[in-house]
């Protein structure tokens, strides 16, 4: 039996301590330590400590990865947006509520928003509310010049407009696509908070067809599919772009989540492939050709899927179909599942209704639906709010008359050998009712004023006269007078 000494035993240890760290250090350099380039002998004092070597190598090579470099988006989207300042005849003129104007600029008859210009000539995009009712539009682009504005059409159902500068050589924005955008995506927010010019805000897309019940429209034709993104927003933002990484417009703006006026997280704009087609819209027949399906249409939920017996929780579920529309000559019955249109799958109400919007009376689309189990496939030509496939002329809601009225064709002024003139398409219980005016009336003057287009109007009927002459042709095509408020 050997006996060790217990120094010997510590000395042992130690030893074999020592060799073990010795052979794994030794192990790591040879393995896994990248080798240096050969260099010409220095001395070792001119060799900078490791780390710091690190982080100059990184200033010097490190790029931004791809897909994170806000740096082209904003050259490209920014000379495109303008700063839009509005000045109003009374302080009730601003329109307030969830967008963009303060309560200090209401006091001063003022308030701010934003535009993207989409032509080489002056055509600017933004929204009903930065401009309704206001008295001048003054525009200051990028390179701080300015024009005054004038509206060329608004829509208060998608709370978008369409307005002109005369400025020609303008840099429009390039149009991307709202329907490839996706859940994640990084975007920009370009706009004017504040009156703080050309300020672009990140962040990502949170949610898509949003529905945040904030425009109202008489017929239940407003339209609410907005982009949701927590790009930061702000009073002065309205009616300024949204764009991805590409620098292309993907959204216009329009409102933010608030309890305080401020932003507060999240913000919500319409997308592009509606706004363009509204803006083409305003541009060509002054006023947006809406195109209806025909259905009364409800989310599918877990309740409404099993009450009606569906095979799985999607698609738009049709509780009614309107006798005469598209949906009901193309055989879509009540039960009815709306699955796609046009190969676009839709989940939601405020997507079908976006996407329906995008077209015109009388266009065809492809609807897939389906019905006890099996999927079917309809061809539906879109009608208007009359059931019929022809475009409407512009047309405004008369509130004191509770009455709304469109201007006339050319052809149906040539046919009837007047001027001027705007029909009575719908009329309710008021004033021109209780004088036994009726529906199909066509306005030709006010006060011997001639009326022809609905700012004619506008413009007579901002004096607010309780007692005028209306002067027209009723359904026989004969002139007849009524005096109003005698």
């Amino acid at each position: 039996m050997v006996v060790i000494s217990k120094r010997w035993y510590l000395m042992s240890v130690f030893l074999s301590a020592l060799i073990g760290g010795g052979v794994s250090l030794g192990s790591y350099l040879l393995w896994f330590e990248p080798k240096p380039a050969l260099q010409p002998a220095t001395s070792i004092t001119s060799h900078p400590a490791r780390f710091t070597h690190w982080l100059e190598g990184l200033s010097k090579n490190f790029t931004v990865p791809e897909g994170m470099n806000f740096l082209l988006a904003a050259e490209r989207s920014t000379r495109s947006v303008v700063h839009i300042r509005t000045l109003y005849k009374s302080n009730s003129g601003a329109f307030l509520s969830f967008f963009d104007e303060s309560d200090e600029n209401a006091r001063r008859g003022t308030s701010t928003g934003s535009g993207v210009i989409i032509s080489e000539d002056g055509l600017i995009l933004t929204n009903h509310h930065v401009i309704d009712e206001a008295e001048t539009i003054t525009v200051t682009l990028d390179d701080k010049r300015q024009f005054k504005a004038t509206v060329v059409g608004q829509d208060p159902t998608t709370d978008l407009a369409l307005i002109k500068i005369d400025a020609h050589n303008l840099t429009p924005i390039a149009y991307g696509n709202s329907d490839e955008v996706r859940v994640g995506e990084w975007v920009l927010a370009v706009g004017n908070p504040f009156d703080l010019t050309s300020t672009v805000t990140a962040g990502i897309i949170s949610g898509k067809a949003r529905n945040i019940n904030l425009l109202f429209n008489s017929d239940g034709l407003a339209i609410e599919s907005f982009l949701q993104t927590d790009a930061a927003v702000n009073p002065g933002n309205s009616g300024g772009a949204l764009v991805n990484l590409k620098g292309e417009l993907i959204g216009i703006n329009t409102a933010i989540a608030t309890r305080t006026g401020g932003y507060s997280g999240y913000s919500f704009a319409v997308p592009v492939n509606l706004a363009r087609k509204v803006a083409e819209d305003l541009y060509r027949y002054g006023q947006v050709q809406r195109a209806l399906l025909g259905v009364t249409i409800m989310e599918v939920n877990d309740e409404v899927a099993r009450k009606n017996d569906l095979t799985t929780i999607r698609g738009v579920y049709v509780t009614n179909v309107n006798a005469g529309s598209g949906a009901d000559d193309a055989g879509i019955k009540p039960g009815d599942v709306i699955l796609s249109v046009n190969g676009i799958e839709v989940n939601s109400v405020s997507h079908l209704q976006e996407l329906i919007a995008r077209y015109r009376p009388g266009d065809k689309v492809n609807v897939e639906v389906e019905r006890q189990g099996m999927t079917k496939q309809f061809k539906v030509t879109l009608k208007n709010k009359r059931n019929s496939v022809g475009l409407i002329n512009p047309s405004m809601q008369v509130q004191q008359w509770n009455a709304e009225v469109e201007e006339l064709s050319l052809n149906e002024r040539k046919r009837l050998n007047i001027n001027s003139g705007l029909r009575i398409t719908r009329l309710g219980e008021g004033i021109l009712k209780s004088n036994r005016v009726q529906e199909g009336f066509i306005i030709t003057h006010i006060d011997k004023k001639p009326v022809s287009t609905i700012d004619d109007l506008k413009r007579l009927l901002a004096k607010n006269k309780s007692k005028f002459l209306l002067e027209g042709i009723d359904k026989k095509g004969e002139r007849t007078f009524f005096g109003i408020g005698f």
